[in-house]
């Protein structure tokens, strides 16, 4: 079983690093064991860059294992220096609190906390918080040395620009967290971005040094998700694309993943979705051979939008896409006007009855009074899904949504969102 696990991962590229991979299909095989992901609470909300390895986690869950899901409100406190050429700037101990109570919450999305091997959410500052400077110092600083230390690559990169003693101290801290788990909850792997790498193999030296040879812990990692064309995953025309639908709405969500490119979209299905592989093998033929329906474009979309945001949210994202590819935005509220048009060219305008060539005129969405006249009069005109033909038509309170904007079209794609001051 192990080994069917580990077979699955390696296919869909989710295995990176890995200690000792013969002893931990062995362990695999033979029990259920408890594993862990951290996630240090920097923001109010995970993005899609995060779940990767929690993804793969509960992957693990699927076939048995026990997911432990740490929320580092001690070492979100100190900031880990992997991947970063600066210190990063200290939160306040309210707002990390407050990171960490909006990241269980997504985290609650992703797991399944209910079932015998129900997943089970740990905060390390329930034992980094009690522990005094000098416990720190004699029970795990004494076991690291400076030079293991300065051998970690998230570390030596920064001698040249500096690095404070506090983000020095940072995977040994993680190092205290892999070890207390694996005392406390049996936690035999950890998992991580290509990143934690070091912070990982710090936590099996303590391991080593704290128990006997018999004690075997094991970690992986997993490979940073790239886009083919060499640009960085996880961003769209506004961002990062977050979990959280206040910061990305679903329907932002659900658009994201469906404007994947083809070179992208099996790569995806294998790294975010829990759909087979015999599934994913039918979606590359259809990639391959009718790419132009974007089947797995679809596929894709649909599972992650699901996943994060529910079976509404995925419902309601479909219908704003329907409503905007058929120009029927009488079917939308004003909600979802606002949020499918978040990104579109906007003016603002003050709140008068204009005209509607004065409006297209004044609000650059044509470049004359004539051009407006005839675009109006041949029908390439609608406000908020309405065509407008007649000339003397005018704009006002009647056409505001929420008293606040309205969504002009000119001819079959162009939106423009008029904002009313």
């Amino acid at each position: 079983m192990g080994n069917e696990l580990i077979k699955d991962l390696k296919w869909r590229g989710l295995l990176y690093q890995q200690t000792d991979e013969e002893g931990m299909e062995k362990l695999l095989d033979e029990q259920k064991i408890s594993l862990y992901c951290g996630v240090d609470p920097t923001a109010d909300s995970m993005h899609i860059g995060h779940i990767v390895p929690l993804l793969t986690l509960r992957r693990f869950q699927m076939h048995g294992h026990q997911p432990i899901l740490l929320v580092g409100g001690a070492t979100g406190m100190i900031g880990d220096p992997s991947g970063r050429n600066e210190e990063r700037q200290l939160q306040s101990t309210e707002q990390i609190d407050k990171n960490v109570e909006a990241i269980k919450v997504q985290m609650e999305q992703i797991f399944d906390f209910e079932s015998e091997n129900g997943a089970r959410m740990v905060n390390n500052r329930d034992w980094i918080g009690e522990m005094s400077v000098i416990e720190f110092l004699r029970d795990f600083g004494k076991l690291i040395s400076v030079n293991y230390m300065l051998a970690k690559e998230s570390v030596a990169s920064r001698l040249e620009s500096g690095i404070s003693f506090t983000e020095f101290t940072y995977t040994l801290i993680q190092a205290i967290d892999f070890n207390h788990l694996y005392d406390h909850y049996n936690c035999r792997i950890q998992i991580g971005g290509s990143d934690q790498w070091g912070n990982i193999t710090s936590g099996l030296e303590v391991i080593r040094k704290t128990h006997d040879e018999e004690s075997k812990a094991f970690g992986i990692t997993i490979p940073l998700v790239t886009k083919a064309d060499g640009t960085k995953f996880g961003k769209s025309a506004g961002g990062a694309v977050w979990l959280d639908a206040k910061k990305t709405s679903p329907y932002e969500f659900y658009q994201f993943w469906i404007n994947t490119a083809d070179a992208d979209v099996i790569k995806y299905l294998k790294i975010f979705t829990f759909i087979s592989r015999d599934e994913i093998e039918v979606l590359e033929k259809a990639v391959e051979a009718e790419a132009h329906l974007r089947q797995a474009q679809t596929v894709l979309a649909e599972e992650m939008t699901k996943l994060i945001h529910g079976e509404q949210a995925l419902e309601d994202a479909q219908r704003i896409t329907k409503a905007l590819f058929s120009g029927d935005l009488k079917a939308l509220s004003a909600e979802e006007m606002k949020a499918a048009f978040k990104d579109v060219p906007s003016v603002e305008m003050v709140k008068e009855p204009k005209s509607i060539v004065d409006l297209i005129v004044e609000a650059g969405i044509t470049s004359s009074k004539r051009q407006a006249r005839e675009d109006v009069t041949n029908g390439a005109i609608s406000v908020n899904g309405e065509k407008v033909t007649d000339l003397e038509y005018v704009v006002d309170e009647k056409d505001r949504l929420e008293d606040a904007f309205a969504i002009v079209r000119r001819g079959k794609k162009k939106y423009h969102m008029v904002q009313f001051q």
